[in-house]
Formats: structure tokens, sequence, C-alpha cells
């Protein structure tokens, strides 16, 4: 089956997989044409190593093969939220997504220099002579004290982690973004179906996270604590971590409502700054915010600590506790080759 969503936001795209060389059309209610590009096969798959060119810094890329899951959390589940339900079938196809969260030594690679790597192959023409955009400098300490090497990078919007996405890709000549929603859950969960990749039991969340009972009420790390199933660390905790939609409150009950398997569901941020969803966890809250289903919409408060007139598009003030990570698709959505953040100065919140 096939379908396209329209919500307050954008579209959601829902489709069915086929092969390498396929495409699937998806037809809008006003007559727009959408190709779906297919998977590449499982086997082109592997683990890899990227290296930032020009530096010494790397980050390692874990090989995620695609598949159906039930998106959200049972009515039964310790410390469920409305917004994590009803949950609905749904199947993302074959992706690569980073083994941690990006760290500062990555970040400071972007926004502490000055070069403007060439225009990526996928970019479309009229976006090819687009300069990259840089953070503008933090009135204090942009790590708030929390550590820096070898620390996720941490205050940022995620207008500021699509801009570093878009500088990476254009840098390695590989194509990264932001995980959709589907895509962290899927990963989070890493075929499981409990509230936590390694069971239910809340007590034992300390060897897989740094939450507020363990942290000190600082951010750690990387890869200090127990992976998940397929190798992942920090997906519980630390930071939470930004995707790529936008945050509704009501996106599973009107997913849910179509009654089909929705195939790469998102939900295109726009040029509002809030609300945009972020994942996970973080250092500073309890072991029910960490679940695999769990989800979070960023707000105004998130900056209300910003001195500067207007507010900053790039840092986040009040929000020591939101980072993100890295995923490079396998086939991308023709609409998300070159996607990048719609946010300016002028943006309304």
């Amino acid at each position: 089956m096939k379908a396209l969503i329209r919500n307050t936001y954008g579209w959601a795209f829902c489709g069915v997989a086929g092969t390498l060389s396929s495409l699937v059309l998806v037809v809008g209610p006003t007559g727009q044409h959408f190709a779906q590009a297919a998977d590449a096969p499982a086997s082109e798959l592997k683990t890899f190593d990227q290296v930032i060119p020009g530096s010494q810094v790397k980050f390692n890329m874990v090989a995620i093969k695609g598949g159906k899951f039930k998106m959200g959390s049972p009515d039964s589940e310790k410390g469920r939220n409305k917004d994590e339900g009803p949950q609905h079938e749904v199947q993302v196809g074959n992706y690569w997504i980073g083994k941690t969260e990006v760290t500062w030594d990555e970040y400071d690679q972007y926004w502490k220099s000055t070069d403007q790597p060439p225009a990526a192959a996928w970019e479309k023409p009229d976006r090819k002579a687009d300069a990259i955009t840089r953070p503008t400098p933090p009135y204090s300490d942009e790590t708030f004290g929390h550590g820096r090497e070898g620390n996720p990078v941490i205050c940022i919007t995620q207008h500021s982690a699509m801009e570093y996405c878009r500088w990476l890709s254009r840098k390695t000549g590989v194509k990264y973004r932001l995980p959709t929603e589907a895509e962290w859950e899927y990963a989070a969960r890493a075929g499981t179906q409990t509230a936590y990749s390694y069971g239910d039991d809340e007590s034992k969340i300390g060897d897989y996270a740094w939450f507020a009972g363990n942290s000190e009420e600082l951010a750690k790390p990387v890869g200090k604590k127990k992976p998940n199933p397929w190798g992942l660390h920090d997906m519980h905790g630390n930071v939470l971590e930004w995707c790529l939609d936008h945050y509704d409150a009501e996106t599973y009950t009107k997913q849910a409502a179509l009654g089909k398997l929705l195939v790469n569901p998102l939900v295109i941020p726009s040029e509002r700054r809030f609300s945009h969803v972020a994942r996970g966890g973080s250092w500073a809250d309890k072991p029910e915010a960490l679940r695999s289903a769990s989800r979070r919409g960023s707000d105004k408060t998130w900056i209300k600590l910003d001195p500067q007139r207007p507010q900053s598009i790039w840092w986040l003030t009040s929000a020591e506790f939101v980072g993100f990570r890295v995923v490079r698709p396998a086939a991308e959505l023709p609409e998300l080759e070159d996607i990048r953040s719609k946010v300016t100065k002028q943006s309304g919140n």
C-alpha cells in the first residue's frame, strides 16, 4: 500500500520498498508525484569508520538492516505518555547510524572552520551555490562546563545540527542527515519491544545509560555504558537526540488511523523553530524518560536564558541536555536528497 499523509507541518511520506533499481511513485491528493527510492541490498550494508577529511577525527557508522516494527508503546507500559500511542506498524529501509552521539571533536571541525566544501552530487542545481553557514559565537562557554574532548555536543538547535549534517555531507561526499523519528526508534529498540532495549527493569538502567540517578548532573564522554543489542551506545540517556521530524503530539493517532503499514514515515520540518522531536532521554532525566518509545518536543523554554536579541538560531542556552547523532540512508527519498533547515533569523516560534 502507498499513502501520502498531510498534516500541520508538511508531508509524511509512505510507500513500499522495492528492488535496488525500482522507484515507487506516490501520488498526492492534488496531483504531486514523489518518487521513493528503494533500498540497496542488505549485502552492501557494512559498518564503517568515517574520517573527517583534513583531520584525524573519525566516527563509527553501524549498519542497520531495515524492517518492520511496532512504533510507540503499549497502554500497559510504565511511564507511558499519551503521545506514544497508539502503537502502529512501521517499516524503515536500510541505513547506517552513528555508534555514538556526535562529539565536540567532530562538531568543532565544522563550526570552528571557514572552509566551503564543494557542493555534493545529489544537491539540486539551484542549491549548489549555497554557502555553508556556521554558528555565531556563543555568549558563554558552549559546553557549559560539561566537558569537551570525547563528550557529546550539547546546547545546539536542530537547525545547527542540520547545518552540520549538510557540511559533513559536502566534506565527505557521503550523504548524512538527522534520523527520522521512525529510524531513531527502530535503532533504539534494536529488535526489542520492551520498555528499554535490554528489558523492562528500570533498576538496570544505570548499566546502559547516564541519567539523573548517576550522572552527577553532567553529560559524560560517549560510549562508556553498555551498548544496545545492535552495538549502539547511549541510545538511552546521556543527551537527548534530535530527529528530523517536527513534533506533533497527535502524529501517532493520525498515522494509526490510516490502518496501513507506514513505510519511512516522517513529518517534514518547516521554517518554524518549535517544536522538533528529540528522543532518548538525558543525563538530567528519570528512567521513564529514557524508554525507547519516549518522545519529547522542543519548546521556547530551551532558549529562555538567551540574552541575544533576536535569540540565536544556533545555540540553546537552557538545554544542556540535547545533542544528536547522524544517519546515512542506503537509499534516500528524493525529497530528502538535499534537505536543509528552513529556519532563519526571521523564523517564528
